[in-house]
């Protein structure tokens, strides 16, 4: 793939991502799960994604630029460092779990998703400069759970869909 076509896929990806979270907002998650600041993470689709078929240095750029584009549009400086924090742990960690061989995707956003928490506990934890914050974590990686298990199932269906549409992923 050409650097223009790649900057370019890039671009979409992060536009898609900052689409999916802002959606996010708008799904009433908490009349569900009454947990403050529980999401779907409908942006570790597109971390999947990235991950997989352009490869981890592609997929930490995206996940900087939508953090930092996100905090810009309406988060600000907090959201940045919650944001950033978690994602960027999770990205490590999805990014180290993709080549362990008994892992599926199911298993890499899980783990990308209890990495993401426990940013955010880490974070909130220097921030209140609080321990008790970590009481918090065992709720959200409940939750996490089960939102990684879905962004999972959401990011094998569309590589699914685009292997069969003879696109195959570009990260080794």
């Amino acid at each position: 793939m050409s650097n223009t076509k790649r900057l370019a896929l890039q671009a979409i990806l992060v536009a898609a991502a900052l689409g999916l979270s802002y959606m996010e907002r708008f799904i009433p998650l908490q009349m569900v799960i009454p947990l403050p600041g529980v999401k779907l993470g409908l942006a570790n689709i597109v971390s999947l994604f990235a991950l997989y078929f352009l490869g981890w240095r592609s997929a930490f750029v995206i996940l900087i630029l939508r953090c930092t584009l996100g905090a810009v549009f309406g988060g600000g400086v907090t959201a940045l460092m919650f944001s950033l924090t978690g994602g960027l742990l999770s990205m490590a960690v999805m990014a180290l779990t993709r080549h362990v061989p008994f892992f599926s995707v199911y298993g890499v956003s899980l783990c990308g998703a209890a990495a993401h928490n426990i940013g955010q506990i880490l974070v909130a934890a220097f921030t209140l400069n609080s321990v008790y914050i970590f009481a918090y974590l065992p709720f959200l990686l409940l939750v996490g759970l089960v939102t990684g298990v879905l962004t999972g199932a959401a990011a094998s269906a569309c590589f699914a869909a685009l292997i069969a549409a003879g696109q195959e992923p570009l990260a080794k």
